[in-house]
């Protein structure tokens, strides 16, 4: 049994952004050029700027602005746009120098530039969740589970690859929300995770199981980064209740997945 795949970040954004409940959740997500750089700094502070196709976190670019403006005079006043990739930081005054960084290092692929939701913190490190649905034995979508990643000290991107570690849903929210909120906003997520499956598979039929990446700005409002259409299962596996990967691992088997 074949599972499609969609690897295109930029075609899974256009496909969600057709559904205006969905859209609600989906941060100002552009294809990347120096137009676009210009607009989104205009209106966001801080930019993240990845690679269409890619995953684990390879690639992605971080800036930071000290103010909305792309003025480029020579006055002491201008904007400062610090550029943070790998463990490299660099500063530029000109959005055409910065520019000319980014694609140096984008070596002619296609990426996109979005807004940057500041993320929730747990002991001090910002932390995003991963919300898993799939077809389930009777061939209807379920969501299985939720987990959180946690950045590595000093980090800001949660990918377990770049040292950062899973905690649970109910410790990390607990804290925001009480015992009776975090049961109300799993099912909320939950709801978002079956929504945006169905709407994916209305344009890409033979999709089997989805991972969206979830980040929380400071007032709790979820936003999806992205839809993973082959996401990673094993970091279930982490998890205290071992029900919740087991579960995972049997409805992939029951459509196909030989890797888990």
């Amino acid at each position: 049994m074949s599972i499609r795949r969609v690897s295109s970040k930029w075609k899974k954004t256009d496909v969600l952004l057709k559904d205006p409940q969905i859209a609600a959740y989906i941060p100002e997500t552009r294809k990347y050029n120096q137009n676009n750089l210009v607009k989104m700094i205009d209106s966001h502070l801080t930019v993240y700027v990845k690679p269409e196709h890619g995953s684990h976190g390879k690639g992605i670019m971080r800036v930071e602005t000290t103010n909305s403006s792309s003025d480029e005079t020579d006055s002491s006043n201008d904007p400062k746009h610090v550029l943070h990739y790998e463990k490299t930081q660099r500063t530029y005054t000109t959005i055409s120098s910065l520019h000319q960084k980014i694609q140096k290092r984008m070596n002619g692929k296609s990426y996109l530039i979005q807004r940057g939701i500041k993320l929730l913190k747990h002991q001090g490190r910002p932390f995003d969740l991963r919300v898993m649905a799939q077809k389930n034995l009777q061939g209807r979508w379920e969501a299985t589970g939720i987990i959180g990643k946690v950045a590595a000290k000093g980090k800001v991107i949660t990918n377990i690859t770049g040292g950062g570690h899973i905690a649970s849903f109910e410790a990390l929210m607990k804290p925001y929300l009480g015992e009776s909120g975090t049961k109300k906003f799993k099912k909320e997520l939950n709801a978002l995770a079956l929504k945006t499956a169905r709407q994916m598979e209305k344009n890409y039929p033979g999709i089997k199981e989805i991972g969206l990446d979830i980040a929380l700005d400071e007032k709790v409002r979820p936003w999806i980064l992205e839809v993973n259409t082959s996401p990673g299962l094993y970091v279930f596996g982490y998890l205290p209740d071992k029900s919740i990967y087991r579960k995972i691992k049997k409805y992939a088997r029951a459509y196909g997945r030989v890797r888990m």
